[in-house]
């Protein structure tokens, strides 16, 4: 998989929660190759390198929510096992910054690897947005710009209706000789 499909995938993990671009433990432990309890045991034992910027908690609202938003557990199969449907835990939410100290944590080279995707994914969403928010700001500088020129254009356009239509017509005075009735 090259890096830039990888950076792509890792970005559409990354979601907004508590007004902060954050990845799930889940998806983390995916990326990294090891299940989401092997990967919160490792937290767990350094939880002071984890800060509540660093990493949070979700409640169970919030998982409520992600679950009508993306419906990753439903089982595709409904004659198979219902195994994995229900959490029994609140997952954790990472940042940028508790995904970097994940790499400390974590100390394989898988890991390390992942976490550079996962840098270069948070640094491309900021670029995106970044640039989102340039547009949108030229495009409202252009509709201030150019909403003044609505009424001008309006009166342009009757002037030219005004020119396109025939002049009226005339009444022209009757022709020959005329008798006047007292």
């Amino acid at each position: 998989m090259s890096n830039t499909i990888a950076v792509e995938v890792i970005a559409t993990r990354i979601l907004e929660l508590r007004d902060k671009k954050v990845i799930l433990d889940r998806d983390l432990a995916k990326l990294y190759g090891v299940s989401a309890k092997v990967l919160n045991q490792a937290v767990k034992r350094n939880m002071k390198r984890f800060p509540e910027d660093f990493m949070f908690q979700l409640s169970w609202e919030e998982v409520a929510s992600l679950r009508s938003q993306i419906v990753t557990l439903n089982n595709p199969k409904p004659e198979t096992s219902q195994r994995g449907r229900h959490i029994k835990y609140l997952p954790y939410a990472f940042t940028e910054y508790g995904v970097a100290m994940l790499s400390s944590v974590l100390n394989s080279e898988r890991a390390i690897q992942v976490n550079i995707l996962i840098m270069r994914a948070f640094t491309k969403l900021k670029e995106v947005l970044l640039t989102h928010k340039e547009l949108t700001t030229k495009i409202e500088d252009l509709e201030k710009k150019y909403a003044s020129h609505d009424e001008a254009i309006r009166t342009i356009f009757e002037a030219i209706k005004q020119l396109l239509e025939p002049p009226p017509v005339k009444q022209k005075p009757p022709i020959g000789f005329h008798t006047y009735d007292e």
